[in-house]
């Protein structure tokens, strides 16, 4: 088969969870995905939700079959030679829909050719296919490293530190927090100290997030005390107690991949309207949220749609954005937050 080759790679992602505007919960997962002459391949998937079958939830076995499989080691899952390139972030069933291609030995070369949608055993190319992504031809040398690289364990730096530390004084108010973040598998844990919590299990942690109540004597010592343990945390200032607002702001600081490998990477909001760039076509959803007089929670979807490349201003609703207000940008890899300026 004649294809140029391009070149293979591995880098970690994430599809960030979150409480989305209709109350639906979102599952945070933490994945490797396949980067295709410099870019990840999921982003040629304009308005795709999925993760690679190389997830750091899964099980150890799981996993190192998965790899092997994409190594050409074992059989491949489905018929014709097909595998899994992108599943369901939530359930990960065939059903729900996935991203298949054909996985090849020709000579010492692998390919991923005829990509496809695909619900069930059999795929329709025809009608199903991703005609204008592949076939691409990869070294094998530079293909098996890399994945070799996961076997060994070596395939990034430590893995992803999914779990928060929350500081606040209104205990309810946290108390929703860490339900909501354990609902989309972020662990969470509420303290007012941690002069005496031992460094190893700082360790565990990788973001802290503030309440506005939180002095910034407290918050220094809580940077010491990380400091000493030699552990390098993202530090969340909570904007407002409003629950998705907050998982949002820490879904963001988790997220810890190169802004160049990101879709979302700015989020501007002032003057009524928002400033969203994305680096690749996608659906972008933008959300607001504020606190009436009697400190109630108004939620209001004020654009869901898919976006070109590029920088893009958004009217937004007068009435979701008066008062103190905030807006999130969300896209299924990566999400920001921004109170609104006046």
């Amino acid at each position: 088969m004649s294809a140029a080759y391009a070149t293979f790679g591995l880098a970690p992602a994430m599809r960030a969870g979150g409480v989305l505007a209709n109350g639906d919960f979102q599952i945070h997962r933490d994945f490797v995905d396949f980067i295709v002459d410099g870019r990840p391949l999921l982003f040629q998937l304009s308005d795709l939700d999925a993760v690679s079958p190389l997830a750091s939830d899964v099980p150890p076995a799981i996993f190192t079959a998965q790899v092997r499989s994409l190594l050409g080691e074992t059989d491949a899952p489905l018929p014709n030679g097909r595998h899994v390139i992108y599943g369901c972030p939530e359930c990960e069933d065939l059903g729900c829909g996935a991203v298949t291609a054909v996985i090849e030995r020709d000579g010492d070369d692998f390919i991923w050719r005829d990509f496809a949608w695909q619900t069930e055993e059999a795929v329709n190319l025809q009608l199903n296919g991703y005609h204008g992504i592949g076939p691409f031809r990869f070294q094998g040398a530079e293909y098996r490293t890399a994945l070799d690289s996961l076997l060994r364990g070596t395939g990034g730096s430590e893995g992803p530190r999914r779990r928060v530390l929350l500081i606040g004084a209104r205990v309810a108010v946290l108390a929703k927090l860490a339900a909501a973040l354990r609902a989309i598998g972020i662990g969470a844990d509420i303290t007012r100290e941690v002069g005496d919590v031992h460094a190893d299990e700082l360790r565990g942690y990788g973001a802290v997030a503030f309440g506005r109540a939180v002095t910034e004597e407290e918050r220094a010592a809580v940077r010491r005390s990380f400091a000493r343990a030699g552990v390098d945390v993202a530090y969340v200032d909570g904007l407002a107690p409003i629950i998705p607002l907050l998982v949002a702001q820490i879904e963001h600081a988790l997220d810890r991949s190169p802004v160049e490998r990101r879709r979302l990477t700015r989020l501007v909001a002032a003057d009524g309207e928002a400033g969203v760039e994305v680096t690749s076509p996608c659906r972008v959803r933008l959300t607001a949220y504020r606190l009436d007089r009697l400190y109630r929670t108004r939620t209001q979807e004020v654009f869901d749609g898919v976006l070109e490349a590029g920088l893009h201003r958004i009217a937004l609703d007068a009435k979701a954005v008066r008062g103190e207000s905030f807006v999130v940008a969300r896209t299924s890899g990566s999400v920001l937050v921004e109170a609104m300026a006046r």
